[in-house]
């Protein structure tokens, strides 16, 4: 029993994560008229903390095989809490989006590591699947509680109480950890791979900069080049040095398995999407429709609030049916809405809102199918890799959504867009994925 304690600390630190995507939406516009930024710096405010959380994902993964889950994943609370400092205090948009960024790291610490702490608790499939169920559910209640605790603190109080309300959070969740939660690593006595590392933030750190600011500076700029150039290099590397190396932080043969791959291109496309067309509904909600944040906070819970309800539920289907169709199915149905609601008349009408929530139910029932098939596809010592690997495509998905969707001027275009996106990954998890 005492193992299923052990959900508590990790759920709280999913929360911290997913908290502040919801909660900086609503308070974005905000931020622009205090700070005096435009939409490319707000996008750079959600960006900057995307960016190097996705880049980070695979090393603090693997050094928390190795160096221990419990110590990298207090680790990365401690970056959290003092990283929303710095945010609370920012006095420019520069600061704010270093805050972000070191918020990052502390969430690149958090993420896997808390998939790998319950994937070393539950080494029963069943219950293993169970947990990650309870794992999205309780964590997404994060985003339900943003946009609404956001909307009021932003109206109340300043967007800079949004940052302050992750430090009591925190502490709790430091105490929690430290009284429940078993260390574990790699037995194995593998060492790590900083030359893969490396080459692994310069990959994606490239990719997502050559794709943020190609599409603010232009394609042919010398820092969007170079960007580019570090990108390709990187890979050509990273593959060449994962292959030739006894102990790889990324063993290379997993994408041979046909679930693990789709499991995390799925999870990728299902970021893109989502994160994009929640950046966009919410610039829309606030600078087109003039709505408060509390009342944009309100148009996005049912999207939300459906979500967190049906991760219980895709938990518990996957567990029964296996991961494909609640994770291809789950994704088709997202996309769909998305789409219906870009071809409505009014995007924030009661049409929409349902539309959206039943989109949240897609979500909800696609993401542990997801997560579930890219740790199972992979023996349990490697479980900070795997979850490591399925956090990286959904957060390099996400800061690419926020990027590309988040550009696109007309919210119909944005929502088709999203939409697309997600009828793809529902499809390569339909054809690819096995139960």
């Amino acid at each position: 029993m005492r193992r299923w304690w052990t959900i508590a600390p990790v759920c709280l630190g999913y929360f911290f994560v997913l908290l502040d995507v919801t909660v900086v939406n609503v308070a974005l516009t905000k931020m622009g008229s205090e700070l005096g930024t435009s939409r490319d710096g707000l996008q750079w405010v959600v960006d900057g903390y995307a960016l190097v959380l996705a880049s980070l994902m695979l090393s603090t993964g693997d050094i928390a095989d190795l160096m221990g889950r419990r110590r990298v994943f207090m680790g990365g609370l401690l970056a959290f809490g003092v990283s929303s400092v710095i945010c609370a205090l920012a006095p420019s948009v520069g600061v704010l989006v270093a805050g972000r960024a070191l918020q990052g790291v502390g969430a690149a610490a958090i993420l896997p590591t808390s998939l790998a702490i319950i994937n070393h608790a539950f080494s029963e499939s069943e219950e293993r699947t169970k947990a990650i169920g309870f794992w999205a559910a309780l964590g997404s209640l994060a985003l339900v509680a943003g946009p609404l605790v956001g909307g009021v603190l932003v109206d109340a109080i300043s967007w800079r109480a949004i940052f302050w309300l992750n430090l009591p959070l925190v502490v709790l969740a430091l105490g929690l950890t430290a009284m429940l939660v078993e260390e574990s690593r790699d037995p194995s006595e593998r060492k790590l791979d900083i030359r893969g590392q490396l080459l692994a933030v310069g990959l994606l750190a490239g990719l997502v900069f050559f794709l943020i600011e190609g599409g603010r500076m232009g394609w042919a700029v010398p820092p969007v080049i170079t960007a580019l150039a570090v990108a390709v290099a990187s890979a050509v590397f990273f593959v060449r040095t994962e292959l030739r190396r006894r102990d790889p932080m990324l063993q290379l043969g997993y994408f041979e398995n046909p679930t693990f791959s789709a499991a995390n291109a799925g999870s990728g496309l299902m970021n893109l999407g989502t994160l994009g067309a929640l950046f966009a509904f919410s610039i829309y909600l606030q600078q087109q429709e003039g709505e408060s944040p509390i009342q944009a906070g309100l148009h996005i819970l049912p999207w939300t609030g459906t979500l967190a309800v049906f991760a219980v539920v895709g938990g518990r289907i996957a567990q029964r049916l296996g991961p494909r169709l609640p994770a291809g199915l789950g994704l088709a149905l997202t996309g769909l809405c998305f789409v219906a609601v870009a071809l409505m008349p009014s995007q924030d009408g009661a049409a929409a809102l349902v539309a959206l929530g039943i989109a949240g139910i897609g979500l909800g029932i696609a993401t542990p199918a997801l997560v579930s098939a890219a740790t199972a596809a992979v023996p349990p010592p490697r479980a900070g890799m795997a979850a490591a690997v399925n956090n990286t495509a959904r957060q390099a998905g996400g800061a690419i959504g926020v990027a590309l969707i988040g550009a696109i001027g007309a919210i119909q275009a944005a929502m088709a867009v999203a939409g697309g996106v997600l009828i793809l990954g529902g499809t390569i998890g339909l054809s690819l994925i096995r139960d």
